[in-house]
Protein backbone atom coordinates (compact mmCIF):
# COMPACT_ATOMS: atom_id res chain seq x y z
CA UNK A 1 0.00 0.00 0.00
CA UNK A 2 1.26 3.37 -0.95
CA UNK A 3 1.49 5.61 1.84
CA UNK A 4 0.46 9.28 2.60
CA UNK A 5 2.27 11.96 1.54
CA UNK A 6 3.05 14.02 4.95
CA UNK A 7 1.08 17.41 4.68
CA UNK A 8 2.17 20.02 7.39
CA UNK A 9 1.55 23.64 8.34
CA UNK A 10 2.60 25.88 5.56
CA UNK A 11 5.93 28.03 6.04
CA UNK A 12 5.48 30.88 3.63
CA UNK A 13 9.36 31.20 2.68
CA UNK A 14 10.14 27.49 2.18
CA UNK A 15 6.63 26.74 0.22
CA UNK A 16 6.68 26.72 -3.08
CA UNK A 17 4.08 25.18 -5.47
CA UNK A 18 4.18 22.49 -8.09
CA UNK A 19 1.63 21.34 -10.67
CA UNK A 20 0.29 18.47 -8.40
CA UNK A 21 0.20 20.54 -5.31
CA UNK A 22 2.82 22.34 -2.38
CA UNK A 23 5.58 21.32 -0.90
CA UNK A 24 7.69 22.76 2.06
CA UNK A 25 11.30 22.33 2.07
CA UNK A 26 14.08 23.34 4.90
CA UNK A 27 16.97 25.79 5.49
CA UNK A 28 20.23 24.38 6.27
CA UNK A 29 23.39 25.09 5.62
CA UNK A 30 22.95 28.24 3.68
CA UNK A 31 21.18 26.49 1.05
CA UNK A 32 17.49 25.70 0.02
CA UNK A 33 16.00 22.12 -0.24
CA UNK A 34 12.90 20.01 -1.06
CA UNK A 35 13.16 16.42 -0.79
CA UNK A 36 11.42 13.19 -1.54
CA UNK A 37 8.82 15.27 -4.14
CA UNK A 38 7.08 12.83 -6.93
CA UNK A 39 7.65 13.29 -10.35
CA UNK A 40 5.53 9.91 -11.08
CA UNK A 41 2.79 8.29 -9.54
CA UNK A 42 3.75 5.51 -8.05
CA UNK A 43 4.57 2.55 -10.06
CA UNK A 44 3.11 -0.35 -8.10
CA UNK A 45 -0.25 -2.42 -8.69
CA UNK A 46 -1.24 -1.59 -12.37
CA UNK A 47 1.62 0.47 -13.20
CA UNK A 48 4.18 -1.96 -12.15
CA UNK A 49 6.21 -2.33 -15.04
CA UNK A 50 4.34 0.25 -16.82
CA UNK A 51 5.91 3.62 -18.52
CA UNK A 52 5.40 6.64 -15.76
CA UNK A 53 2.32 7.96 -14.85
CA UNK A 54 2.35 11.59 -13.98
CA UNK A 55 1.99 12.40 -10.06
CA UNK A 56 -1.27 12.08 -8.26
CA UNK A 57 -1.93 15.45 -6.68
CA UNK A 58 -2.20 15.97 -3.12
CA UNK A 59 -4.18 18.64 -0.80
CA UNK A 60 -2.72 20.88 1.67
CA UNK A 61 1.26 21.52 1.96
CA UNK A 62 3.25 18.25 1.80
CA UNK A 63 6.63 18.27 4.04
CA UNK A 64 9.68 17.94 1.78
CA UNK A 65 12.32 17.83 4.00
CA UNK A 66 13.29 14.28 3.98
CA UNK A 67 14.18 11.74 1.29
CA UNK A 68 11.82 9.50 -0.13
CA UNK A 69 13.67 5.80 -0.26
CA UNK A 70 15.28 4.37 -2.72
CA UNK A 71 14.65 1.80 -5.73
CA UNK A 72 14.33 -1.79 -4.34
CA UNK A 73 17.96 -3.11 -4.57
CA UNK A 74 20.59 -5.57 -3.47
CA UNK A 75 22.15 -3.86 -0.12
CA UNK A 76 25.24 -6.47 -0.32
CA UNK A 77 25.88 -7.36 -4.31
CA UNK A 78 27.53 -4.27 -5.82
CA UNK A 79 27.61 -2.59 -2.80
CA UNK A 80 23.82 -1.33 -2.54
CA UNK A 81 22.36 1.23 -0.38
CA UNK A 82 23.28 0.72 3.59
CA UNK A 83 20.64 -0.74 6.17
CA UNK A 84 19.37 2.04 7.13
CA UNK A 85 17.96 3.42 4.05
CA UNK A 86 14.17 2.38 3.51
CA UNK A 87 13.51 0.91 0.12
CA UNK A 88 10.20 0.42 -1.67
CA UNK A 89 8.79 0.33 -5.48
CA UNK A 90 7.23 3.28 -4.73
CA UNK A 91 10.39 5.14 -5.22
CA UNK A 92 9.82 7.79 -7.87
CA UNK A 93 11.12 10.95 -6.01
CA UNK A 94 13.40 14.02 -6.80
CA UNK A 95 15.02 16.58 -4.74
CA UNK A 96 15.86 20.31 -5.07
CA UNK A 97 18.44 22.46 -3.64
CA UNK A 98 18.59 25.72 -4.44
CA UNK A 99 20.64 28.60 -2.67
CA UNK A 100 19.11 30.39 0.06
CA UNK A 101 17.35 33.91 -0.82
CA UNK A 102 16.56 32.26 -4.33
CA UNK A 103 12.69 33.02 -5.18
CA UNK A 104 10.33 31.57 -7.34
CA UNK A 105 11.22 33.02 -11.27
CA UNK A 106 14.80 34.02 -10.32
CA UNK A 107 15.99 31.86 -13.59
CA UNK A 108 19.14 30.16 -12.29
CA UNK A 109 20.74 27.53 -14.16
CA UNK A 110 20.11 24.29 -13.54
CA UNK A 111 21.63 21.05 -12.99
CA UNK A 112 20.24 17.44 -13.10
CA UNK A 113 22.03 14.49 -11.67
CA UNK A 114 21.78 10.91 -12.81
CA UNK A 115 23.26 8.55 -10.07
CA UNK A 116 25.36 5.30 -10.91
CA UNK A 117 25.51 1.69 -9.49
CA UNK A 118 25.19 -0.56 -12.77
CA UNK A 119 21.57 0.00 -13.42
CA UNK A 120 20.67 -1.92 -10.57
CA UNK A 121 21.95 -0.34 -7.07
CA UNK A 122 22.51 3.29 -5.70
CA UNK A 123 19.90 6.35 -5.28
CA UNK A 124 19.74 10.21 -5.01
CA UNK A 125 19.98 10.01 -0.82
CA UNK A 126 23.40 8.28 -1.32
CA UNK A 127 25.51 11.15 -0.39
CA UNK A 128 22.77 13.53 1.28
CA UNK A 129 24.53 16.50 0.88
CA UNK A 130 25.74 16.02 -2.81
CA UNK A 131 24.75 19.47 -4.73
CA UNK A 132 25.07 21.67 -1.68
CA UNK A 133 28.61 22.94 -2.63
CA UNK A 134 28.03 23.61 -6.15
CA UNK A 135 24.70 25.43 -5.07
CA UNK A 136 26.66 27.64 -2.96
CA UNK A 137 29.68 28.17 -5.08
CA UNK A 138 27.71 28.64 -8.24
CA UNK A 139 24.21 29.85 -7.77
CA UNK A 140 22.64 27.19 -9.36
CA UNK A 141 19.96 24.84 -8.60
CA UNK A 142 21.07 21.28 -8.79
CA UNK A 143 18.06 18.80 -8.91
CA UNK A 144 18.54 15.20 -8.25
CA UNK A 145 16.27 11.99 -9.29
CA UNK A 146 15.62 7.95 -8.54
CA UNK A 147 14.53 5.77 -11.13
CA UNK A 148 13.93 1.81 -11.34
CA UNK A 149 16.78 -0.08 -11.28
CA UNK A 150 17.15 -3.80 -11.80
CA UNK A 151 14.34 -5.99 -13.11
CA UNK A 152 11.75 -3.17 -12.29
CA UNK A 153 13.70 -0.83 -14.93
CA UNK A 154 16.09 -2.51 -16.79
CA UNK A 155 14.82 -6.02 -18.20
CA UNK A 156 12.34 -5.90 -20.80
CA UNK A 157 9.08 -8.07 -20.64
CA UNK A 158 7.28 -6.58 -23.73
CA UNK A 159 7.18 -9.72 -25.32
CA UNK A 160 5.56 -11.43 -22.95
CA UNK A 161 3.08 -8.56 -22.34
CA UNK A 162 -0.86 -9.67 -22.90
CA UNK A 163 -4.13 -7.44 -23.48
CA UNK A 164 -4.74 -7.54 -19.55
CA UNK A 165 -1.35 -6.72 -18.48
CA UNK A 166 0.67 -4.98 -20.48
CA UNK A 167 4.42 -4.09 -20.35
CA UNK A 168 6.29 -1.17 -21.20
CA UNK A 169 10.15 -0.99 -22.16
CA UNK A 170 12.92 1.30 -21.05
CA UNK A 171 11.49 1.94 -17.72
CA UNK A 172 14.38 3.19 -16.33
CA UNK A 173 15.03 5.56 -18.91
CA UNK A 174 11.49 6.86 -19.48
CA UNK A 175 11.47 7.27 -15.90
CA UNK A 176 14.41 9.88 -16.44
CA UNK A 177 12.46 11.50 -18.87
CA UNK A 178 9.62 11.97 -16.93
CA UNK A 179 12.13 13.88 -14.15
CA UNK A 180 13.12 15.68 -16.71
CA UNK A 181 9.84 17.16 -18.02
CA UNK A 182 8.99 17.52 -14.13
CA UNK A 183 11.91 20.01 -14.16
CA UNK A 184 10.55 21.32 -17.05
CA UNK A 185 7.13 21.80 -15.85
CA UNK A 186 8.08 22.89 -12.33
CA UNK A 187 11.36 24.40 -11.93
CA UNK A 188 10.81 28.11 -12.46
CA UNK A 189 8.75 28.00 -9.10
CA UNK A 190 12.35 26.64 -7.12
CA UNK A 191 14.26 29.88 -9.05
CA UNK A 192 15.36 27.50 -11.77
CA UNK A 193 15.25 28.54 -15.70
CA UNK A 194 13.62 25.77 -17.55
CA UNK A 195 15.62 26.88 -20.60
CA UNK A 196 18.88 26.32 -19.02
CA UNK A 197 18.86 22.57 -18.33
CA UNK A 198 22.07 20.78 -17.91
CA UNK A 199 21.66 17.09 -17.95
CA UNK A 200 24.66 14.95 -16.14
CA UNK A 201 25.51 11.35 -15.38
CA UNK A 202 28.25 8.80 -13.76
CA UNK A 203 28.74 5.52 -14.66
CA UNK A 204 25.62 4.12 -15.83
CA UNK A 205 23.78 7.62 -14.63
CA UNK A 206 26.71 8.49 -17.62
CA UNK A 207 25.07 5.97 -19.93
CA UNK A 208 21.47 7.52 -18.90
CA UNK A 209 22.72 10.94 -20.13
CA UNK A 210 24.01 9.83 -23.39
CA UNK A 211 21.43 8.05 -24.41
CA UNK A 212 19.29 10.32 -23.76
CA UNK A 213 20.90 12.20 -26.17
CA UNK A 214 19.27 10.11 -28.61
CA UNK A 215 15.80 9.56 -27.19
CA UNK A 216 13.35 11.51 -29.36
CA UNK A 217 11.20 12.35 -26.33
CA UNK A 218 14.15 14.27 -24.18
CA UNK A 219 15.18 16.49 -27.06
CA UNK A 220 14.67 20.42 -25.87
CA UNK A 221 14.67 19.21 -22.08
CA UNK A 222 18.30 20.08 -21.69
CA UNK A 223 20.74 22.44 -23.37
CA UNK A 224 23.82 20.62 -22.63
CA UNK A 225 24.91 17.81 -21.31
CA UNK A 226 28.14 16.42 -18.62
CA UNK A 227 28.87 12.16 -19.30
CA UNK A 228 31.14 11.07 -16.34
CA UNK A 229 32.47 7.64 -16.79
CA UNK A 230 29.72 6.25 -19.01
CA UNK A 231 29.64 3.07 -20.76
CA UNK A 232 27.46 4.49 -23.73
CA UNK A 233 27.43 0.61 -25.85
CA UNK A 234 26.23 -0.54 -23.12
CA UNK A 235 22.52 -0.75 -25.49
CA UNK A 236 21.47 -3.58 -26.30
CA UNK A 237 18.99 -5.42 -29.48
CA UNK A 238 15.85 -7.07 -28.46
CA UNK A 239 17.29 -10.56 -29.12
CA UNK A 240 19.25 -10.03 -26.49
CA UNK A 241 17.13 -8.62 -23.75
CA UNK A 242 14.92 -10.89 -24.69
CA UNK A 243 17.06 -13.68 -23.81
CA UNK A 244 17.86 -11.67 -20.44
CA UNK A 245 14.39 -11.02 -19.53
CA UNK A 246 13.82 -15.08 -20.22
CA UNK A 247 16.28 -16.03 -17.86
CA UNK A 248 15.34 -13.87 -15.17
CA UNK A 249 11.54 -15.18 -14.80
CA UNK A 250 12.92 -18.79 -14.85
CA UNK A 251 15.24 -17.20 -12.11
CA UNK A 252 12.04 -16.14 -10.30
CA UNK A 253 10.07 -18.77 -10.26
CA UNK A 254 12.81 -21.38 -9.40
CA UNK A 255 13.08 -18.58 -6.10
CA UNK A 256 9.31 -19.09 -5.58
CA UNK A 257 9.47 -22.91 -5.42
CA UNK A 258 7.23 -22.61 -8.92
CA UNK A 259 9.32 -25.07 -11.18
CA UNK A 260 6.05 -26.50 -12.74
CA UNK A 261 5.35 -23.21 -13.56
CA UNK A 262 5.55 -22.45 -17.44
CA UNK A 263 7.69 -19.18 -16.53
CA UNK A 264 8.82 -18.24 -19.91
CA UNK A 265 4.98 -18.84 -21.34
CA UNK A 266 2.93 -15.45 -22.20
CA UNK A 267 0.29 -15.80 -19.51
CA UNK A 268 2.09 -17.32 -17.01
CA UNK A 269 4.67 -15.13 -17.15
CA UNK A 270 2.54 -12.12 -17.20
CA UNK A 271 0.88 -13.04 -14.34
CA UNK A 272 4.73 -13.82 -11.95
CA UNK A 273 5.66 -10.50 -13.16
CA UNK A 274 2.26 -8.72 -11.71
CA UNK A 275 2.16 -11.08 -8.17
CA UNK A 276 5.67 -12.22 -7.27
CA UNK A 277 7.17 -9.80 -3.98
CA UNK A 278 9.33 -7.06 -3.96
CA UNK A 279 12.41 -9.32 -2.25
CA UNK A 280 11.83 -12.39 -4.64
CA UNK A 281 12.59 -10.00 -7.88
CA UNK A 282 15.34 -8.50 -6.52
CA UNK A 283 17.34 -12.14 -5.91
CA UNK A 284 16.62 -13.01 -8.99
CA UNK A 285 18.05 -9.73 -10.44
CA UNK A 286 21.40 -10.24 -8.82
CA UNK A 287 21.65 -14.08 -9.65
CA UNK A 288 20.78 -12.77 -13.54
CA UNK A 289 23.66 -10.18 -12.84
CA UNK A 290 26.10 -12.47 -11.03
CA UNK A 291 26.24 -14.96 -14.32
CA UNK A 292 26.17 -12.43 -17.06
CA UNK A 293 29.73 -11.40 -16.95
CA UNK A 294 30.71 -15.16 -17.36
CA UNK A 295 28.07 -16.06 -19.89
CA UNK A 296 27.94 -12.90 -21.63
CA UNK A 297 30.95 -11.32 -22.00
CA UNK A 298 31.73 -7.51 -21.66
CA UNK A 299 27.65 -7.00 -21.72
CA UNK A 300 25.46 -5.36 -18.45
CA UNK A 301 22.53 -7.36 -18.10
CA UNK A 302 20.75 -4.17 -17.00
CA UNK A 303 20.59 -1.63 -19.59
CA UNK A 304 18.22 0.20 -22.18
CA UNK A 305 16.95 -1.72 -24.72
CA UNK A 306 16.80 -0.61 -28.81
CA UNK A 307 12.68 -0.72 -28.83
CA UNK A 308 12.72 0.62 -32.27
CA UNK A 309 10.44 3.12 -30.42
CA UNK A 310 11.21 5.09 -27.09
CA UNK A 311 14.98 4.37 -28.19
CA UNK A 312 15.03 4.21 -31.71
CA UNK A 313 18.99 3.50 -32.41
CA UNK A 314 21.21 2.27 -30.99
CA UNK A 315 23.06 6.08 -29.55
CA UNK A 316 26.66 5.43 -31.15
CA UNK A 317 24.93 5.45 -34.58
CA UNK A 318 22.83 8.23 -33.95
CA UNK A 319 25.56 10.17 -32.86
CA UNK A 320 28.15 9.13 -35.77
CA UNK A 321 24.35 10.10 -38.44
CA UNK A 322 24.10 13.56 -36.48
CA UNK A 323 20.84 12.59 -35.15
CA UNK A 324 21.64 12.93 -31.02
CA UNK A 325 20.19 16.04 -29.76
CA UNK A 326 22.27 19.60 -30.61
CA UNK A 327 23.23 20.59 -27.26
CA UNK A 328 27.41 20.87 -26.16
CA UNK A 329 28.52 17.68 -24.03
CA UNK A 330 30.98 17.41 -21.73
CA UNK A 331 32.41 13.91 -21.68
CA UNK A 332 35.32 11.95 -20.46
CA UNK A 333 36.69 9.11 -18.19
CA UNK A 334 39.28 8.57 -15.34
CA UNK A 335 43.23 7.65 -15.34
CA UNK A 336 42.38 3.52 -14.03
CA UNK A 337 38.61 3.23 -14.59
CA UNK A 338 38.81 -1.07 -14.10
CA UNK A 339 41.20 -0.97 -11.16
CA UNK A 340 38.51 -1.26 -8.71
CA UNK A 341 36.06 -3.71 -10.27
CA UNK A 342 36.90 -6.55 -8.02
CA UNK A 343 35.17 -8.41 -5.72
CA UNK A 344 31.61 -7.51 -4.97
CA UNK A 345 31.97 -5.34 -8.53
CA UNK A 346 33.49 -8.03 -10.85
CA UNK A 347 31.19 -6.82 -13.73
CA UNK A 348 33.87 -6.24 -16.25
CA UNK A 349 35.67 -7.95 -19.05
CA UNK A 350 38.31 -8.75 -16.45
CA UNK A 351 39.04 -12.45 -16.18
CA UNK A 352 41.03 -14.89 -18.49
CA UNK A 353 37.16 -16.39 -19.52
CA UNK A 354 36.02 -13.23 -20.14
CA UNK A 355 39.13 -11.72 -22.14
CA UNK A 356 39.12 -14.93 -24.21
CA UNK A 357 35.38 -14.77 -25.20
CA UNK A 358 36.00 -11.45 -26.35
CA UNK A 359 39.37 -11.97 -27.90
CA UNK A 360 37.87 -14.62 -29.84
CA UNK A 361 35.35 -12.41 -31.68
CA UNK A 362 38.66 -10.04 -33.24
CA UNK A 363 41.04 -10.48 -35.79
CA UNK A 364 44.79 -11.84 -35.02
CA UNK A 365 46.55 -9.09 -35.98
CA UNK A 366 44.38 -7.07 -33.81
CA UNK A 367 45.17 -8.92 -30.68
CA UNK A 368 48.54 -8.47 -31.12
CA UNK A 369 48.24 -5.35 -31.45
CA UNK A 370 46.08 -4.78 -27.94
CA UNK A 371 48.24 -6.79 -26.01
CA UNK A 372 50.86 -4.89 -26.46
CA UNK A 373 49.34 -1.92 -24.48
CA UNK A 374 48.48 -3.92 -21.70
CA UNK A 375 51.73 -5.82 -20.60
CA UNK A 376 50.77 -9.22 -18.61
CA UNK A 377 47.30 -9.33 -20.19
CA UNK A 378 45.07 -11.26 -19.21
CA UNK A 379 46.48 -11.19 -15.47
CA UNK A 380 46.14 -8.11 -13.18
CA UNK A 381 45.89 -5.55 -13.48
CA UNK A 382 46.58 -5.28 -16.68
CA UNK A 383 42.94 -7.11 -17.37
CA UNK A 384 41.04 -4.37 -14.99
CA UNK A 385 42.75 -1.44 -17.12
CA UNK A 386 41.25 -3.77 -20.35
CA UNK A 387 38.01 -4.14 -18.83
CA UNK A 388 37.75 -0.73 -17.77
CA UNK A 389 38.66 0.42 -21.37
CA UNK A 390 37.02 -1.70 -23.42
CA UNK A 391 33.39 -0.81 -21.02
CA UNK A 392 34.57 2.83 -20.72
CA UNK A 393 37.13 4.86 -22.26
CA UNK A 394 37.25 3.83 -26.02
CA UNK A 395 33.42 4.10 -26.19
CA UNK A 396 33.60 7.69 -24.66
CA UNK A 397 36.15 8.38 -27.37
CA UNK A 398 33.81 7.19 -29.79
CA UNK A 399 30.80 9.66 -28.17
CA UNK A 400 33.19 12.49 -28.14
CA UNK A 401 34.70 12.37 -31.70
CA UNK A 402 30.93 11.44 -33.37
CA UNK A 403 29.66 14.50 -31.57
CA UNK A 404 32.03 16.67 -32.57
CA UNK A 405 31.47 16.90 -35.70
CA UNK A 406 28.42 18.80 -35.04
CA UNK A 407 28.36 20.40 -32.02
CA UNK A 408 30.80 21.84 -29.39
CA UNK A 409 32.51 18.75 -27.27
CA UNK A 410 35.07 19.04 -24.23
CA UNK A 411 36.86 15.98 -23.49
CA UNK A 412 38.65 14.88 -20.25
CA UNK A 413 40.69 12.23 -18.23
CA UNK A 414 40.58 12.56 -14.56
CA UNK A 415 44.44 11.52 -13.37
CA UNK A 416 44.14 13.21 -9.67
CA UNK A 417 44.56 10.80 -6.63
CA UNK A 418 46.07 10.66 -3.73
CA UNK A 419 49.38 8.82 -2.41
CA UNK A 420 47.61 5.92 -0.72
CA UNK A 421 45.39 5.37 -4.09
CA UNK A 422 48.62 5.00 -5.43
CA UNK A 423 50.17 2.58 -2.75
CA UNK A 424 46.87 0.27 -2.94
CA UNK A 425 47.55 0.41 -6.92
CA UNK A 426 43.67 1.79 -7.65
CA UNK A 427 45.00 5.71 -8.94
CA UNK A 428 42.30 7.65 -10.03
CA UNK A 429 39.32 5.04 -9.92
CA UNK A 430 35.88 4.79 -11.32
CA UNK A 431 33.97 7.32 -9.42
CA UNK A 432 36.84 9.17 -7.67
CA UNK A 433 35.89 12.25 -9.66
CA UNK A 434 32.58 12.72 -7.76
CA UNK A 435 34.28 12.82 -4.54
CA UNK A 436 36.10 16.15 -6.53
CA UNK A 437 33.13 17.67 -8.35
CA UNK A 438 30.35 16.91 -5.12
CA UNK A 439 32.49 17.65 -2.61
CA UNK A 440 32.74 14.32 -0.69
CA UNK A 441 35.65 15.03 0.77
CA UNK A 442 34.86 15.62 3.93
CA UNK A 443 33.37 12.00 4.43
CA UNK A 444 34.92 8.78 6.05
CA UNK A 445 36.38 7.67 2.61
CA UNK A 446 37.57 11.43 1.90
CA UNK A 447 39.13 11.34 5.27
CA UNK A 448 40.55 7.96 4.25
CA UNK A 449 41.93 8.63 1.17
CA UNK A 450 44.12 11.47 2.78
CA UNK A 451 45.89 9.45 5.46
CA UNK A 452 48.98 9.35 3.98
CA UNK A 453 48.98 12.85 1.84
CA UNK A 454 47.99 14.59 -1.21
CA UNK A 455 44.69 16.00 0.38
CA UNK A 456 45.10 19.58 -0.20
CA UNK A 457 46.88 19.21 -3.81
CA UNK A 458 43.75 16.98 -4.03
CA UNK A 459 41.37 20.08 -2.83
CA UNK A 460 42.74 22.52 -4.90
CA UNK A 461 42.23 20.47 -8.42
CA UNK A 462 38.71 19.71 -7.14
CA UNK A 463 37.92 23.23 -6.53
CA UNK A 464 38.95 23.91 -10.21
CA UNK A 465 37.27 20.82 -11.66
CA UNK A 466 34.01 22.13 -10.05
CA UNK A 467 34.75 25.92 -11.42
CA UNK A 468 35.04 24.47 -14.74
CA UNK A 469 31.82 22.52 -14.19
CA UNK A 470 29.24 25.26 -12.97
CA UNK A 471 31.24 27.35 -15.81
CA UNK A 472 29.53 24.89 -18.47
CA UNK A 473 26.31 24.77 -16.73
CA UNK A 474 26.07 28.99 -16.70
CA UNK A 475 27.28 29.14 -20.43
CA UNK A 476 27.17 25.65 -22.27
CA UNK A 477 30.94 26.70 -22.52
CA UNK A 478 34.67 26.78 -20.70
CA UNK A 479 36.61 29.40 -21.65
CA UNK A 480 40.21 27.85 -20.98
CA UNK A 481 39.18 24.16 -21.97
CA UNK A 482 39.50 23.87 -25.86
CA UNK A 483 37.06 21.71 -27.66
CA UNK A 484 37.69 18.42 -29.24
CA UNK A 485 37.59 17.20 -32.78
CA UNK A 486 38.64 14.05 -34.46
CA UNK A 487 41.82 15.02 -35.96
CA UNK A 488 43.44 17.12 -32.89
CA UNK A 489 41.91 15.04 -30.32
CA UNK A 490 42.42 18.07 -27.37
CA UNK A 491 41.98 16.68 -23.92
CA UNK A 492 42.10 18.18 -20.33
CA UNK A 493 43.96 15.80 -18.25
CA UNK A 494 43.51 16.77 -14.72
CA UNK A 495 45.58 16.36 -12.00
CA UNK A 496 47.64 18.36 -9.17
CA UNK A 497 48.16 20.88 -12.34
CA UNK A 498 45.90 20.52 -14.70
CA UNK A 499 47.11 20.66 -19.17
CA UNK A 500 46.02 19.47 -22.37
CA UNK A 501 47.16 16.97 -24.51
CA UNK A 502 46.68 16.16 -28.21
CA UNK A 503 45.27 12.91 -28.48
CA UNK A 504 46.50 10.98 -25.41
CA UNK A 505 47.03 7.52 -25.51
CA UNK A 506 46.12 7.51 -29.18
CA UNK A 507 48.39 4.11 -30.15
CA UNK A 508 46.33 2.77 -27.77
CA UNK A 509 43.12 4.37 -29.19
CA UNK A 510 44.28 3.45 -32.59
CA UNK A 511 44.59 -0.36 -31.05
CA UNK A 512 41.31 -0.52 -30.30
CA UNK A 513 39.91 0.68 -33.24
CA UNK A 514 41.42 -2.22 -35.39
CA UNK A 515 39.57 -4.56 -32.40
CA UNK A 516 36.84 -3.67 -31.71
CA UNK A 517 35.53 -1.76 -35.25
CA UNK A 518 31.91 -1.86 -34.51
CA UNK A 519 31.98 0.08 -31.43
Amino acid sequence: MTAQPRVTAPAPDLVRTTRSGEVRGVRERDVLAWRGIPFAAPPVGRLRFRAPQPPVPWAGVRDASRFGPAAPQDRVQFVGVDATTPLSEDCLTLNVIAPDGTAPGDGLPVLVFVHGGAYSVGSSREFPRQGETLVREGGIVYVSLNYRLGAFGYLDFSHWATDDRPFDSNLGLRDQVAALEWVRDNVAAFGGDPDRVTLSGESSGGNAVTTLMTVPRARGLFRGVVAQSAPPNAIYPPAVTQRWAGEFLELLAHDLSDDDLEATSVDDAADLLAGAPTTAIVRAASRLQLRTPDEDPGTICFSPVIDGDFLPERPLDAFKAGRAHPVPLVIGTNDREGSVFTGRRDILATTKPRIRAIFAATEKKARKAIKRHYPGLPDRPAALDFGGDYAFWFPSVKVAERHAVHQDVRFYRFDATTRILRTVGVDAFHGLELWAIYDRMGSAFGWAMSLLGGRRAFLRTAARTRSRWLEFVRTGAVADWPTYDPHRRRTLIIDVRDRVEHDPRGERRRAWQDFVPHV
